[in-house]
């Protein structure tokens, strides 16, 4: 029934005429009347502009449902109003002003903010971007909660179907790898790549392939290029088929510089050698291949510590279930507190618990139980509960493990510790480990001797198979160039030392070599102040064999120098910088920075210090735990198996791509058309 005393439809848009009766519901302050076909109209909401049943003939709809959407503040409009008007008190009151702005003016900015705020293929494109960002299931847009809630911050929107945000999806995706595109077309350098394998429950897997290169600016990027599905993920032609469409894919077919990967011992030897062969025969490798497979350090770190754990894992089970057991109740914390006092321990570490995946966890708990190791004891003997207290022969089990895991442990913390991992890094903490394992084997204590033994074998593979790699990266650290190498091979391998300083020696020449036969970009050419006009890398030939005399009888004295300089010259970029001092040793060197200041007066050199320093040493992506690294390949839950390999790879790779991103708030670009999916 109707509400008012209006009971004929209007023809116009407009208040009645002078001849009618003005209507008196406060609602027409917000509405309006339009006539729409078959002699009907509807009541249009003067600011969200949503039309509602008015009248159809004779028929009049009233007005309730309009108060409702005035009143209970279903209008987008009188909502933002509402809060701007609560802002504005508040900001008011802060100010000791409490006078409310003019209600015209905040009707009309916040009319003009909701019509600007609100677009339904933007609002799409970003519900697309937070599911790849957050990881929510594509099916969230048929979820009932979310598309009320959803629907209750904005009624216009309306929520897309699983079809049609997988191809927000796939935009999403292409328009971020088309920005990429443009990034690598721009790379003056060499890109190296990383590997691992992802399985899932059925019998098909994923090959995931991660790019880390230094832009021109020398800054380390690392971007997750493709993911991509393998019928045979093990085999070992899988690899290679990956990597071949990647460098397809992404136009770098002749820019492939290195490749980690994090495969275990046996399976890593197959790969090296398939993927070695497999691509040298298309020469794309430096140096012959001999630096194409790196094996990834945090791995090689994660494998020797879970060995070690597992070797004394009845230990550690004790251990865990004498921590549980002091931990189960605050009267049993009080009672073990006061034995450590009465003991007269000094510690200060807390009993913590580990996480049996995260190795440096479990090391944190032996360190700490260690330091309590007689007050474990003297519990036992005076609570008849507890009977899980390790011997004295267990602690010395322990603390020998733990002078070991701390070894791996300090070592990971520092890589981590690092912003821009670069792969001069990772000498010095290789060496260092390689050292003190190779020095524990000659123990005179068969415990200590026996343990590094296991450790050493696991390791020194390792050594064997990247030492050549860490050896040239280092040189490319100004602060140690050569000198480092030859101090740390003389700890390891003694007599021998000097063999293997001429290996790393010649490849670094070798590898200079190859970038000299390139050609150098259009930069300045670098001259030292008072030297003569060079050109590329030698003096003017006329200007040297042509000297001025200056009338003072010393003609020969002028060709002695200009045949010292024409020597001096004649060195190499690499020779020049091996032979310059080394840089001082400060905390905050940053060898990037240092390189970019450089790049002229090395111009060849520095192209090659650039592929250099971007090598992963490391499969960690800068800001993840090292310790979390699993051994194996990764899972693929049940739900990302089920999907389409076209969207699962749009997910992992869109992902990556747009946490560099500076802002989440950039409209979808009207350049790319959506797939169909």
């Amino acid at each position: 029934m109707a509400e008012d005393n209006d009971t004929k439809p209007l023809s116009t848009e407009t208040t009645p005429t002078s001849k009618r009766r003005r209507k008196k519901s406060l609602v027409w302050e917000h509405f309006t009347i339009e006539a729409v076909a078959g002699g009907c109209t509807r009541a249009c909401c003067k600011l969200c502009k949503q039309t509602f049943a008015y009248s159809s003939g004779s028929k009049i709809a009233g007005t309730s449902h309009l108060k409702r959407h005035i009143a209970l503040g279903s209008c987008p409009k009188i909502k933002i109003e509402k809060q701007e008007k609560k802002l504005a008190l508040t900001d008011g009151q802060n100010d000791g002003n409490t006078t409310e702005p003019p209600r015209e003016k905040a009707r009309y900015r916040g009319a003009s903010w909701a019509n600007a705020l609100f677009d339904q293929d933007t609002s799409c494109f970003n519900l697309a971007k937070m599911i790849i960002l957050h990881e929510y299931p594509i099916h969230i847009v048929e979820h009932p909660g979310f598309i009320d809630f959803a629907q209750s911050l904005q009624p216009r929107f309306k929520m897309a179907s699983v079809d049609d945000i997988e191809g927000e999806i796939i935009s999403v995706y292409l328009k971020e790898k088309q920005s990429l595109l443009q990034v690598f077309g721009t790379m003056t350098g060499r890109i190296s790549l990383t590997i691992s394998l992802c399985t899932t429950s059925q019998t098909l897997g994923y090959v995931c392939l991660t790019g880390q290169f230094i832009d021109s600016d020398w800054r380390l990027h690392r971007r997750m290029l493709n993911f991509i599905m393998v019928s045979s993920p093990h085999s070992e032609n899988a690899l290679s088929e990956a990597i071949g469409v990647c460098l397809s894919d992404w136009n770098m077919s002749t820019k492939l510089f290195t490749i980690t990967l994090d495969n275990n011992c046996s399976s890593h030897d197959i790969y090296s050698a398939n993927l070695r062969e497999h691509l040298t025969n298309k020469n794309m490798l430096m140096l012959k291949g001999q630096l194409f497979v790196v094996r990834c350090y945090a791995h090689i770190l994660n494998v020797v510590a879970q060995d070690v754990i597992a070797s004394i894992h009845g230990i550690i089970y004790n251990i865990r279930e004498s921590v549980k057991f002091v931990k189960a109740s605050p009267a049993r914390e009080e009672k073990f507190a006061e034995i450590a006092l009465q003991l007269e321990i000094p510690s200060t570490k807390t009993l913590i618990l580990d996480v049996a995946t995260h190795w440096n966890t479990t090391y944190l708990m032996l360190v700490a139980a260690l330091e309590y190791k007689h007050a474990f004891t003297f519990l036992e003997t005076c609570d008849e509960s507890y009977n899980e207290a390790p011997s004295m022969d267990d602690w010395k089990t322990v603390e020998i493990v733990c002078t070991f895991l701390r070894l791996l442990y300090d070592s990971a913390i520092f890589i981590m510790s690092a912003a821009d991992p670069t792969a001069n890094m990772f000498f010095q903490e290789a060496w260092k480990i390689q050292l003190e394992l190779t020095s524990a084997t000659k123990s005179e204590d068969s415990m200590v001797s026996s343990m590094a033994q296991e450790m050493h074998e696991k390791f020194d593979k390792y050594w064997k198979d990247c030492s050549l790699v860490l050896s040239i990266a280092v040189v490319m650290d100004p602060r140690f160039k050569l000198k480092l190498v030859e101090f740390s091979f003389s700890k390891i391998y003694g007599e021998d030392a000097p063999r293997y300083v001429k290996m790393v020696d010649d490849a670094i020449h070798e590898l200079y070599l190859e970038y000299v036969a390139q050609p150098l970009p259009l930069t300045p050419a670098f001259v030292e102040q008072g030297d003569a006009p060079v050109t590329n890398g030698s003096i003017d030939s006329n200007q040297a064999a042509s000297p001025v005399s200056t009338g003072d009888g010393l003609l020969d004295f002028d060709i002695y120098i200009s045949e010292m300089a024409v020597n001096q010259q004649a060195k190499s970029e690499l020779d020049q910088y091996l032979e310059e001092s080394l840089v001082p040793r400060i905390q905050e060197f940053d060898i990037l920075k240092w390189w970019k200041l450089n790049n002229i007066k090395f111009p060849t050199l520095s192209k090659m210090a650039r592929d250099v320093l971007a090598i992963p040493m490391s499969m960690v992506s800068p800001g993840y735990s090292i310790f979390g690294a699993g051994t194996g390949s990764r899972v693929l839950d049940e739900y990302r198996s089920s999907l389409r390999p076209q969207i699962v790879e749009a997910l992992f790779c869109a992902k990556d791509w747009l946490q560099f991103l500076p802002t989440m708030t950039e409209p979808p670009s009207t350049a790319l058309v959506k797939m169909e999916v």
